[in-house]
């Protein structure tokens, strides 16, 4: 069996490029593994905490190794349940439409809570940053109104792409390979060559995700 997590970044459900896309991508990948269950995270949807109050005060309590407070601890007990249940996953698909050259804010702030010390990253003033999740596949659909697949679109660069790829690395979920889809926009047939480019990517992703469950 695939434990695969779903995180879904677009709030526009069956009008969104990238969830579209990710709907593929788990069907393609059910086509080649006989059993696949998939969790979805709508970070829209979910419950996530603000980072003030007791919950920034116990990142700053772990950093500095002094013991919680009562209300610190439970703060941080519901940033410890998000990493698990990341951690938990045997495979990542994150699917998120491209905002002002970035990722939307829902997502950025689910990608902070889940970055912690002590639970998905540690740090030693010997040695540096070392990242506490195991590998596994990660795959991240990012859907933008441009096409950036050579570069800068109309001057405009990608600033989504490499933050997800080092915001994952640095807590250990490196090798994300990410899937662009766009434009999304203009004329027909490129809209539809960059959908089927991303498909046919994402069917070649779902070959390498499907070996695990061997």
């Amino acid at each position: 069996m695939i434990k695969l997590l779903h995180i879904k970044a677009s709030p526009r459900d069956s009008l969104s490029h990238s969830s579209k896309a990710a709907g593929g991508f788990v069907a393609a990948l059910r086509d080649k593994a006989s059993d696949v269950r998939v969790t979805e995270l709508d970070v829209w949807n979910a419950d996530l905490p603000h980072f003030d109050g007791p919950l920034l005060a116990a990142k700053y309590a772990r950093l500095a190794g002094r013991a919680f407070t009562e209300a610190e601890a439970s703060a941080w007990n519901q940033i410890g349940e998000l990493v698990r249940n990341l951690d938990a996953a045997d495979a990542i698909l994150i699917s998120s439409p491209m905002w002002n050259l970035s990722i939307p804010y829902r997502l950025k702030h689910y990608i902070d809570l889940v970055t912690q010390p002590g639970l998905s990253f540690s740090f030693n003033p010997a040695t540096g940053y070392t990242p506490l999740l195991r590998v596994r596949p990660v795959v991240a659909i990012l859907a933008s109104s441009g096409d950036f697949s050579k570069g800068p679109s109309w001057g405009r660069p990608d600033l989504a792409t490499p933050y997800l790829a080092e915001a994952l690395k640095f807590i250990g979920l490196t090798g994300a390979e990410i899937v662009h889809v766009g434009p999304t926009v203009g004329p027909p047939l490129a809209v539809e060559a960059a959908a089927q480019r991303a498909t046919e990517a994402l069917a070649n992703i779902a070959d390498r995700f499907a070996g695990i469950a061997a």
